[in-house]
This record gives structure tokens, C-alpha cells and sequence, in this order.
């Protein structure tokens, strides 16, 4: 399958910035990854802002439209959650998936202008609303306890996030990390 040349500029940008962050890719070194002339990325996408802001979007609609599928799948609330958070994590680690980006796109990081921050933080807000609605659906099914939802659904995000950071930007991490991540929140939540 060929892509075209602003596809390719596209994926070399996730690339990059996902290895280097902002500060560090270029539009030479999209260019030269991507084998397309430094021009056409300006014709394409403006400049580097636009270019880091459309990388990070690209990656996030892909997530979360992984994250829908595998909560599809799920009978019950819990079993929601947990495909949520098994895609969640797993996801982290797919190569193709270029989810470095979102560590570094995350509206909370190197955007550098309050609109562009904007645009991902609603956009980000897709991913804990949708874990919230499966948290709510097993409370209400009764396969998830009794808890609070919302303050349920911040505590497997900050699992979720904490897991996914110590693994891919530390030394540290034991090789089994996710897999006790999610033996933790199952017993966390999971209505016996």
C-alpha cells in the first residue's frame, strides 16, 4: 500500500516526535524520514505547532477508537474496564501505534500555544469519559462495586498513567509490570 506524501510526513512526524519531542525533531529531519522535499511541509501543515498538534491528534483518534472496539467486546461493565485498561496499556507498547506522541502531546506538555492545549485537552477527555461510562455501567450491572465513579475512574487513570510511564521513560520497571497493573485494579473493583 503507498502513502502519500503528506501521509508520509505524517508518519515521520509521529516518529520523531515520539523519539525526540518538540524541541528536538525538525522539519529537516521530518523531511529527510520521510523522503519528502522540506517544502511540502509547509504547504502541508503550516508549521512545527500545527504539524506536533495533527501527530498528536492522529495518534489520539486511533487510540480511542481502539479503546470503543475493546470495550465493545465487554459483557458486563467490569469486563469493559478491564478490555479498556488491557488495550490501554498494551497500546503503550505497540510500535506502530506511535503512542510516545501522546506522552509528549498530551496537553499537559509541549504545546505551546492555549488553543492548541485546548484542542487536546478535550480531546483527551474522550479517553476518562469513556473508561467513566463502563465504570458507571458495572456499578449499575453490579459486576463492579459500590464506589464512586468518577473518583474510581481518576485512580485507574493515574494506574493506568503511572504504569505506562515507568515502563517506557524509566529503568526500572519489572518485566511483568502490566500484567500485576491489571491483577491490581480487578481486585480493586471486580464485585465478588
Amino acid at each position: 500500500m503507498t502513502i502519500t506524501k503528506k501521509e508520509a510526513l505524517l508518519l515521520a512526524a509521529k516518529e520523531l516526535f515520539g523519539e525526540y519531542g518538540y524541541a528536538e525533531t525538525t522539519f529537516k529531519k521530518i523531511s529527510e524520514r520521510a523522503g519528502v522535499a522540506l517544502g511540502l511541509l509547509t504547504h502541508h501543515y503550516g508549521n512545527k505547532e500545527k504539524l506536533f498538534l495533527a501527530a498528536g491528534l492522529d495518534v489520539l483518534d486511533d487510540f480511542i477508537i481502539k479503546l470503543r472496539e475493546a470495550c465493545a467486546q465487554g459483557d458486563t461493565g467490569y469486563d469493559s474496564v478491564m478490555n479498556f485498561c488491557r488495550t490501554y496499556l498494551d497500546y503503550s507498547v505497540m510500535p506502530e501505534s506511535h503512542f510516545l506522541v501522546l506522552v509528549r502531546c498530551s496537553p499537559y506538555s509541549d504545546m505551546k500555544t492555549q488553543t492548541d492545549r485546548d484542542i487536546m485537552y478535550e480531546k483527551f477527555n474522550q479517553v476518562p469519559r469513556e473508561l467513566e461510562y463502563h465504570v458507571r455501567r458495572g456499578i449499575e450491572d453490579g459486576s463492579i462495586k459500590d464506589l464512586p465513579a468518577h473518583e474510581t475512574t481518576s485512580v485507574l487513570t493515574c494506574n493506568l498513567v503511572g504504569a505506562i510511564r515507568t515502563r517506557l521513560l524509566t529503568p526500572y520497571a519489572p518485566a511483568n509490570l502490566y500484567d500485576e497493573v491489571l491483577k491490581f485494579i480487578s481486585r480493586s473493583i471486580k464485585n465478588d
